[in-house]
């Protein structure tokens, strides 16, 4: 939408595409703050809560996000800003990981200026269109949780098949 508004308004391009990715560096920020009070305990401990067990979330979460990220390291910081749904979870590993915070925020201001200017050049291009480019990322974020549920079915059915197996 900022994208097709460039088009419109007397927005610019650089402009918008520097609000979007400050935005986008303020609310990981934030959550990268927070997380860095948490430790593994505690996130187990809030993921107990009702409230995220109503959301699907399992104490043993915790641990498999921070042995996730520490697969894959501070690159998932970079990656992860370019991935619906990741981008704004990603802070949480990366703060209980104390991780430092010059490289946090490099890694969070380059991946969020990258995809946020995808996001406004695409706007740009489509145009009026820009309908069609909301489409596109909605039908992408998904087949991206299509994947995660059918990841983690599979998963689940591993666990549980062994679970039996080793009773």
């Amino acid at each position: 939408m900022a994208g097709f508004l460039v088009t419109k308004t007397k927005l610019t391009a650089l402009g918008v595409i520097g609000a979007s990715t400050l935005g986008s560096l303020v609310g990981a920020i934030i959550l990268f703050a927070v997380s860095r009070f948490l430790t593994i305990a505690r996130l187990e401990n809030l993921l107990s809560t009702k409230f995220f067990k109503l959301l699907g979330f399992k104490k043993e979460d915790a641990q498999k996000a921070i042995n996730w990220f520490d697969k894959y390291g501070t690159g998932s910081i970079f990656y992860g800003r370019c991935i619906p749904v990741v981008r704004s979870l990603i802070s949480i590993p990366a703060g209980i990981a104390h991780v430092s915070w010059p490289k946090f925020l490099t890694l969070t201001a380059l991946g969020s200026l990258i995809w946020n200017s995808v996001l406004i050049f695409l706007g740009l291009y489509t145009g009026k269109n820009w309908q069609i480019i909301v489409k596109i990322f909605d039908d992408f974020t998904i087949v991206i949780l299509l994947i995660i549920i059918i990841a983690c079915g599979y998963f689940a059915y591993k666990w549980y098949k062994n679970r039996i197996q080793s009773k």
